[in-house]
């Protein structure tokens, strides 16, 4: 058997985020996309697969109340309790206008056709129009003695109507033209919640909570008719002549034989497909919204509890007209507790969140496929099997205090545990014969329970017996695990202990001792005979079965840990924990391999794929993350790319050889290679032209490059022996580009402040060199080198005197000295040559003509023995200038 790959790294990809967590949404024209309001965010969410495109982020005391989008989708308009209206940019997600008019917040909006007006209805009972464009009102109404809830331009834009809703009953139109209010509809008893005008514009059609749907003729504004629904309704949608929604209203209409202008039902859902609450309050529950979709593609209705269902017809006019429930998009879960993956392709993933109801989710396109509801209370753990006849199985166990057997192909619950005194937190199938599954409770209490007597086709749930009881802890049960061939099952208590029990009557083999705090999981090794536990102490253990010795403890997250599961065979093993942290682990090292921070809150679920061994993870931040094995596509990823550095770096050597430097600099730049790149500008340094090559290669460089450069110069104008190459490269980018686009670049500032303090001590340096130099006056005058000007200034005659005595002063003294060390029989020699000395001593400066460059370069060569490096530097510096006399001068100049 060949060994299997060890995993090395995994890829996340978050498949199932919170989008929609109540308010205003808007679905675009096409319906490709709705924008939804999200606490303080708009999310702007693909319809297809509830994945978001774009956050927009809102002031966090915004409180999002109205949004509307204006023609094509390109601007989108929002609003809230901070009374700030937006107006942002789709194509960019970038707000390019704002402003203030309501002294309350704004309760709705909407959008002229034509795009250049925008209408705002706000709590101070106030309906304002304005230019979209400049930002300034164009129309102030007031009349409404209470908020104003709705508001609406009429879609003709030949009729130049607005139509305003409040929460006096009372709807007003408004004329946009003469500025006033026009007709005054009453015939309300509660708060508008809808309006809708008819497909001919003649008809307007407002909804409220009072039951009813009044139709108002836009002639005369007289109420033409008052249909009664028996229901409060909260949206209202005019069905449009030649869609598909309106033949099949069309056939019921015919087939009912009733007038078409009768007010009648048509048609009525025989079951609501909004999940059902175990709250007897009706307000907690139904519908909020619905909108009919552009171009054929069904009604979407919004939910109390934030999903979004979308309604297709049947796919034949002949057909009975239905409303079939094609996808369910969930905006928002508040926490994930528990989930796993469905059937024998995995292609479901079963989710238990803070509701009474289990979610099944559609892998391919993260749309939730149906809802498994039963349960009269929160369901706290899941799993789930394939039977040996093939069904996909899931057992959920709930604070109800029962477990309930699903058959999640007939969508139907098949059996009922009852018996638990307490919440059910654990529940485990049976892992080989897959006929009984496991329960643990609050209680305390282990049971094990038989599928006998179970059929597929039942329309009632039966009574599940329980085949075996043990009163297995001190506390609360949080997990249990079966082992691979059925024979053992073992249990995670707060107690601080996990117990290994033989089934099938559950008796004790062994008690694991050792965590300091509650147990949350527990799994078998699939190849060993060893558990794995993890615990609220931070750790994670592995114990022998046959012993219940402690193995191996894994350390390294930062709080409880809860949840583990066994990869590869049992070699390797996931974990994640309350830090929101999960982490992979390989046993025979006890390394961790790779930690992974993408929750914002506790991870309490965990689903391993038995076959794919992806995985998926959920918690608190209501995120269901899932994970895929990237090992061999970051392999061969890596070895792409180093074969790529390969080419690249054969072809910046070739660069180099062909002198193409600014070719070299921007390949080394993409390479990474600072060495490569300091050779690159030392050479050029060194060249006449290096500092125009240097511009036209730091020319071509973007920002992100630039920064780069910067964090390099930084670290070169940190070493003596590098920073004349730094401070080379700084003047060429401080030419190239002005101070305004180099503080633009994020993170300038920080490598700015490193390299003042280093630049200010080479600075000091130089200005150290530059006054050594004043010794080299003394040294040419003292050689007879310079011929001092007799036009100088009396500071110059000044300082020629001081150097000239200075000089005589050290010859006579030196002269001395030789008479000294001379015998007295030479001293009359010595005399003479001293008093011819003396002779042209006045005349010394005078007289003699400046040498040639080559007949005193010579005697200069001693020098730089006997000065320090810096002097002889700046000396020869000073030897390259053509006339001797221009030097002096220069000199002078310095001092």
């Amino acid at each position: 058997m060949s060994s299997l790959q060890t995993k090395k790294n995994y890829r996340c990809v978050p498949s199932l985020q919170q989008f929609y967590s109540g308010g205003p949404f808007v679905v675009s024209s096409d319906g490709s996309f709705i924008a939804c309001a999200n606490g303080d965010t708009i999310k702007i969410v693909d319809s297809s697969n509830a994945s978001i495109k774009a956050n927009i982020e809102v002031d966090t005391d915004a409180g999002l109340t109205a949004l509307a989008l204006g023609p094509n989708d390109k601007f989108l308009f929002s609003a809230g309790h901070s009374r700030l209206i937006r107006v942002w940019d789709l194509s960019t997600f970038k707000c390019v206008r704002s402003w203030k008019g309501h002294d309350g917040p704004v309760m709705s909006m909407a959008c002229h056709a034509s795009g250049g007006l925008l209408a705002t209805a706000g709590a101070d009972r106030k309906v304002l129009v304005w230019d979209v464009d400049g930002g300034f009102c164009t129309h102030y109404f007031k009349g409404h003695k209470d908020v104003v809830t709705n508001i609406m331009f009429h879609p003709d834009t030949s009729k130049t109507l607005l139509f305003s809703g409040s929460a006096d009953a009372t709807v007003r139109v408004w004329d946009l033209l003469a500025k006033k209010c026009i007709a005054t509809l009453e015939r309300h008893f509660s708060a508008l919640t809808s309006m809708a005008v008819s497909e001919d514009g003649w008809t307007l059609l407002t909804a409220g909570r009072d039951k009813v749907v009044n139709l108002w003729d836009l002639h005369n504004y007289a109420c033409k008719m008052t249909v009664p629904t028996y229901e409060v309704l909260e949206g209202l949608c005019v069905v449009k002549s030649g869609t598909e929604l309106a033949s099949f209203l069309g056939s019921c209409n015919q087939q009912s034989g009733k007038r078409k202008d009768s007010g009648v039902s048509l048609y009525e859902q025989k079951s609501s497909d909004v999940t059902v609450s175990s709250d007897t309050d009706d307000s907690l529950r139904g519908f909020t919204a619905a909108v009919i979709l552009p171009l054929d593609q069904g009604l979407l209705c919004v939910t109390v509890d934030h999903h979004f269902l979308f309604y297709s017809l049947p796919g034949h006019p002949e057909e009975k007209f239905q409303l079939i429930l094609s996808k369910r998009l969930v905006g928002y879960n508040e926490e994930i507790l528990d989930m796993r993956f469905l059937g024998e392709e995995e292609k479901f993933l079963a989710v238990a969140t803070n509701l009474e109801q289990v979610q099944v989710y559609d892998m391919e396109s993260m749309s939730c496929s149906y809802v498994l509801a039963g349960h009269t209370e929160i369901v706290l753990c899941l799993d789930t099997c394939v039977s040996s006849s093939g069904r996909p199985l899931l057992v959920t166990g709930s604070k109800d205090n029962t477990a309930r057997l699903w058959n999640s192909e007939s969508r139907n619950c098949i059996g009922v545990g009852t018996g638990h005194m307490g919440g059910v937190g654990a529940v485990a199938f049976s892992k080989k014969w897959k006929n009984f599954f496991v329960s643990g409770s609050s209680d305390r209490t282990i049971k094990v329970w038989s599928f006998d007597g179970i059929s597929d086709a039942a329309d009632q749930p039966i009574n599940l017996k329980a085949k075996a009881v043990v009163a297995a802890h001190d506390k609360d049960i949080n997990s249990l695990a079966i082992a691979p061939n059925d024979s053992l099952v073992c249990s995670g208590s707060q107690d601080r202990t996990a117990c290994v029990w033989r089934l099938p009557d559950l008796v004790s083999v062994v008690v694991l001792k050792g965590h300091k705090r509650g147990i949350w999981s527990v799994e078998f090794s699939p190849v060993d005979q060893c558990v794995i536990t993890a615990s609220g102490d931070k750790t994670i253990k592995i114990w022998a079965i046959t012993d219940g010795s402690c193995l191996k403890t894994f350390e390294g997250h930062t709080s409880s840990v809860l949840r583990a599961s066994f990869l590869t065979r049992g070699s390797q093993f996931v974990s994640c924990g309350a830090d929101g942290l999960v982490k992979l682990w390989t046993v025979k090292t006890n390394e961790c391999t790779a930690t992974y921070d993408k929750h914002e809150d506790k991870v309490w679920a965990l689903a391993i794929g038995k076959k794919t061994e992806m995985f998926a993870t959920g918690g608190g931040d209501a995120v269901v993350n899932l994970w895929y094995d990237s090992t061999a596509s970051d392999k061969e990823e890596a070895f792409h790319k180093e074969e790529e550095g390969v080419l690249r770096g054969q072809e910046l050597e070739n660069a180099v050889l062909d002198a193409d430097y600014n070719k070299a600099i921007k390949i080394a730049f993409e390479l990474r290679r600072p060495n490569k790149l300091f050779e690159l500008f030392s050479e050029l340094c060194r060249k006449k032209e290096g500092s125009s090559q240097i511009q036209k290669a730091l020319h071509v460089l973007g920002k992100e490059e630039i920064h780069q450069l910067f964090q390099y110069v930084r670290e070169w104008n940190t070493k003596p022996k590098l920073c004349h190459v730094a401070q080379y490269v700084l003047f060429g980018v401080f030419n190239i580009l002005p101070p305004t686009e180099i503080l633009e670049i994020k993170g300038i500032g920080e490598l700015l402040e490193g390299l003042i303090p280093y630049s200010q001590r080479h600075l000091s340096r130089i200005d150290r060199l530059v006054r050594s130099t004043f010794l080299l006056d003394y040294t040419l005058n003292g050689m007879s080198v310079i011929e001092p000007d007799t036009n100088a200034t009396e500071m110059k005659d000044a300082g020629n005197k001081l150097s000239v005595e200075n000089a005589d002063q050290e010859q006579e003294l030196t002269s001395e000295m030789l008479r000294e060390k001379t015998p007295s029989k030479k001293r009359k020699s010595n005399k003479s040559k001293d008093s011819s000395r003396k002779k042209v001593k006045g005349a010394a400066y005078t007289s003699v003509a400046p040498l040639s460059l080559k007949s005193w370069l010579v005697p200069l060569v001693g020098i730089r023995c006997l000065w320090e490096e810096a002097f002889c530097t700046a000396f020869l510096t000073i030897l390259k200038r053509q006339n001797v006399q221009e030097a002096s001068k220069d000199i002078e100049k310095k001092r």
